[in-house]
Formats: structure tokens, sequence, C-alpha cells
């Protein structure tokens, strides 16, 4: 299971963005690190967002300006040390007659969130009369369209987001234990924390981890990991959000489209995300159990509706849908009880219980550094006051400033072709194994790291095998995600290390007996075992495509 030492620094439960840039930060700090997740690195919330990395232009409407002016910060700050995956994209924002804010006014938001960002944004925005518009998005609705801003914000890949802040946490000392529950909170006489007590729910062994610390970053399981610690008060109000993935054909776009629901008004988007497309998210209250969380049929519609009603001639129907995602979003409870779910701040709270065990919940994706730079501080804070350790020798992590694994080397000038070309050339002249396509694959994937799996594929003539025979991902990349990415089950692979789930038009299950018999050779599983995996997959394919039953 790993974990060697006796005694860690700092506990960390929960591997999501949060838990896996806290021990990020932790470690870089020289503090002796454990994070325990319960399934996969990114398994909960962290994967199953809007993908964006943005300011919030909804907020400013809300008055949250700090909220938006951290945002837009940790923006730039992610362009920096992760540009492989934080790409600027173009945001698109139709004003029609009767909006209930004009052109006028929401140029004046824009220049607002432009200056907040200290007018580092990717681009600035210009406005687009009603012409420009249609020529930049021919597929909007034109009638009533009175203009549309255009301004930037980022996609990124959520997951792998995710993964690399855990890769460069285990480089930096840190060890990261998957599929590993807490089952178990010790406390000493006087009631403190003092480690936990985990189930490895692959092998079934149970073991206990001691620490001077506890972190819970659970996100959605906050409350469940805090009863854990005898504290039974629930603080979250979770909502749930799902999106839906079509070709990009039946849905043609090249900006993020900003819409209103004609029914309620809330804001969601329609977002180009390569030969697919994604429409999301749902903002409603949600008390299921978070693993099991899934779109409904009126979800599907909620979504649809709005999207035909931006783009009519696609006529989009629940047949278009390739795939779905739903997650909850771990927001503080209010305390009083009313408001829409979609009212609810984003804004982070950190907590310490009488147990000395920290929770952090609430916060964005794109505010993920700061928040675990927050709570670490909070752990060294008291650290000192309960002392155990000496803590003179602790550095600056300089998260800010260190490239993520896939960024090391990056070009300077951003140059992605750059990337793409050093991965191409590991391959001698007329070697067919490797196209432009899977080339550009890796680039976006692994950054610089796609030399590395291009060479798998060098060195082992199946490894360059493609997994589905019209779409550019090769065994390679399961490979990797075995020996390198932490991957220990079929879904790993196929969800969150691939993307073979949302992208491809049957979820990857043509590609499964093949990727299943490799991991099974490469972590040495039984016949049984190996069925098990692949009838875990498909349990996974049918919760997402439940909702055509409901």
């Amino acid at each position: 299971m790993g974990g060697e030492k006796d005694l860690y620094d700092l506990l960390i439960i929960g591997g999501g963005i949060v838990g896996a840039g806290a021990a990020r930060d932790a470690a870089m700090r020289g503090l002796s690190v454990c994070l325990v997740e319960q399934r996969d690195l990114a398994f909960g919330t962290s994967s199953r967002s809007s993908k964006l990395v943005h300011g919030g232009l909804r907020y400013l409407e809300m008055g949250e300006f700090s909220l938006v002016f951290e945002a837009v910060s940790e923006r730039r700050v992610l362009m920096e040390i992760a540009p492989h995956l934080v790409l600027p994209l173009g945001f698109l924002f139709p004003v029609y007659k009767g909006s209930r804010r004009g052109v006028f006014t929401i140029n004046i938001g824009m220049w607002l969130y432009d200056g907040l960002s200290l007018f580092r944004s990717p681009k600035i925005h210009r406005n687009l009369s009603t012409e420009d518009a249609l020529l930049e998005e021919p597929a909007l609705r034109p009638t009533d369209l009175k203009g549309a801003p255009l301004y930037y914000d980022c996609s990124t890949d959520d997951a792998r987001l995710t993964l690399e802040n855990a890769l460069d946490a285990a480089q930096h000392g840190a060890d990261v234990l998957t599929w590993t529950k807490v089952i178990a909170i010790h406390r000493d006489g006087t009631g403190k924390a003092t480690g936990v007590r985990v189930l490895d729910q692959i092998s079934g062994e149970e073991r206990d981890i001691r620490a001077r610390s506890l972190l819970n970053a659970t996100g959605p399981w906050t409350d469940q990991t805090r009863r854990l610690a005898g504290i039974e008060q629930q603080i979250l109000r979770p909502t749930k959000g799902v999106h839906v993935v079509v070709r990009a054909e039946r849905l043609p776009i090249k900006n993020a489209v900003v819409c209103f629901h004609p029914e309620d008004g809330r804001v969601l988007f329609a977002v180009p995300w390569q030969d697919r497309v994604y429409i999301g998210t749902t903002d409603t209250d949600e008390r299921g159990d978070p693993a099991a969380v899934c779109a409904t049929a009126g979800d599907v519609r909620y979504l649809l509706d709005a999207g035909n009603h931006y783009f009519p001639d696609a006529k989009l129907q629940p047949a278009d849908i390739l795939s779905t995602w739903a997650g909850l979003r771990p927001l503080i409870n209010p305390g009083d009880g009313a408001g829409a779910a979609s009212s609810v701040s984003r804004e982070h709270e950190i907590l310490v219980d009488a147990s000395g065990m920290i929770t952090i919940a609430g916060g964005k994706l794109t505010t993920y550094r700061k928040m675990a730079g927050e709570i670490v501080d909070r752990a060294v804070a008291l650290l000192r006051i309960t002392g155990g350790r000496d803590l003179k020798d602790l550095k600056d992590a300089h998260t800010a400033r260190h490239p993520l694994p896939g960024a090391v080397g990056w070009p300077e000038d951003d140059d992605r072709a750059r990337v793409e070309k050093a991965i191409l050339e590991i391959f001698p002249d007329g070697d067919q194994k490797i196209d432009a396509d899977t080339a550009r694959l890796f680039c976006n994937t692994y950054g610089t790291r796609g030399s590395d799996v291009a060479r798998l594929m060098a060195a082992d003539q199946s490894a360059a095998s493609r997994l589905l025979p019209d779409r550019p991902e090769r065994m390679a990349q399961v490979d990797f995600a075995v020996t390198r990415e932490l991957a220990r089950r079929l879904s790993d692979v196929m969800i969150r290390r691939t993307q073979l789930y949302f992208r491809d038009p049957d979820q990857g299950l043509g590609a499964v007996p093949a990727i299943a018999a490799r991991m099974a050779r490469l972590l040495g599983w039984s016949e049984e075992r190996t069925g098990t995996e692949i009838a875990d997959y498909r349990a996974e394919v049918a919760l997402s495509r439940s909702w055509k039953d409901t």
C-alpha cells in the first residue's frame, strides 16, 4: 500500500483537487505527507466540473468581487504552471431583445472583469455586432440578437490537473494512496486526532496510519468524514451539476457560449471540447450518495432545452447524447435554508473541530491552489502550537512558480507545435507507429511527458496499437497510466486517464477487453479479477446512461 513512515506531519483525507494541491504544497514545504483517497484521484467533484478555469463572470452580479479577483489571479498562475492543461478559450455572451442586461451594461461588466484581472486576461474582451456575432458563431439563434461581447477565460482537464498535483506531491516525497478508505479516526485520551484506520479496497488489507495533524478535503463526503471524528453537525449544502456530451458536428461552435436557460434564467454553457461539445451545468439540491449521483431524464431535458433555445437549427435530441457526467458541489450551507441552489456562495471555509482535524469545504476549481495553501498554513500553525516536531527547517512552497510535471521544459513561447514535433521525432523516418493526431493528443494530455508515452510506443509494437480503430488513443497510454500515473482499476484508465468514457460513442466498451487484458498482465490480475473489473466498468457506463430509463 505504500506509506512507509511511522508518523506523518500531515495526513490528508481526499484526493480531489484541493487534497492533491495541499499534498503538493505541504510536501514542497518539507512536511512529511500522506494522501489517502477512497477511490481514484479526482473520482468525485474534481473530474465532474465544467472543466473551466475562470473568474466567474456571474459572481460580479452577486457582488462577490473578492472571489472574482482571486479567481482571475489564479487563472493567470495556472496558465503559467500548467500551460498544457489550462488553455485560453473564447466565451461569447449573446444578448437578445428582452435580456435582463443590455449590451451596454454587460460591456461595463466586461471592463470590470478585465480590470479585476489587472488586464491580464488571455485576451481583452471585444464587443461584437449582431452581424459579427453570427459570423463568429453561425449556429447561434439570430432572431432578436442585439450583439455579443466576446471575452476570454480558460478550459482545462480537471481530472488531469488533479493527477499532476498528486504526482508532483509524490515527487516531493508525499505518499499517495488511492483506493484506500478511511474507516476510523483514532483519538487519544484528550480527544485529539492521532491518525486513521484505513482499508485498501482492492486487497482488503487494513492498517493504521499515524499523523500529527489531519486534513479533511473530502468534498461532498465532508460531513461523513467529520462524523468519523465525532462531529455530527452538517455543514454542506451539496448541489448537483450535470453535463451532456454531443458530437461537434451536431453543435458546431468554436467558442464557449454563455446561455441563460429559457425557463429559469440560470447561467450555463455550451463548450467546444475538441471533436465534442458539452452543455452544462444544472444546479439543484442533492442529498444522495456522492458516488452514485447521475443525470436524470429531467436533467437531460433541461440541458437540451437550453441548447435548442440558443441553437434552434441543431434540433438536439436525446439520441444525440454520447455521454453524461454528474457531480456534487460541496457548498457551505448558509444556514437559513432559503434561496435557490445556484445562489449559494462558492466561497470556501476552513474549520477546526474539537479533535484538531482541519476541514475545508466550498470553493472553486480555479482557486484550488490558494485554498490548498491556506489549509496547509492552518496545519502548520496548529503543529507549532501542539509541538512534537521542529518546524524550523520548513521552506516556502513556491507552488505558483514551480511547473506541474507536464509543464517542465514547456516552450516559453507556448509553442505547442514544438512539443508535438518532439513527440514525432522520437520515431525514425518512415515509422508508421504514430500520426499527427496521436502526437497532438499526447501533447494536450501529458504536456512534455507525452514524449515518455511515445517512447513506450517506439520500444514496443503492441504499445503502439490503437485502443479503438477510429480514435488516436494508444495502448501505451494504458501502460503509462498503470506504471506512472497511479491507475489501479480499469475505470481509472477508461474514465480519468484516457476519457474514452466521455468521448467515444460507445463510451469505450469496444476497447475494454483489450485494455483489461493489458492491465491484467501489468498488475497480475487473475481471470476472476479481470472479469470483475470489466463488470464494474460496465456498471459505471450503465449509471451514466440511466437517465434513459427515468
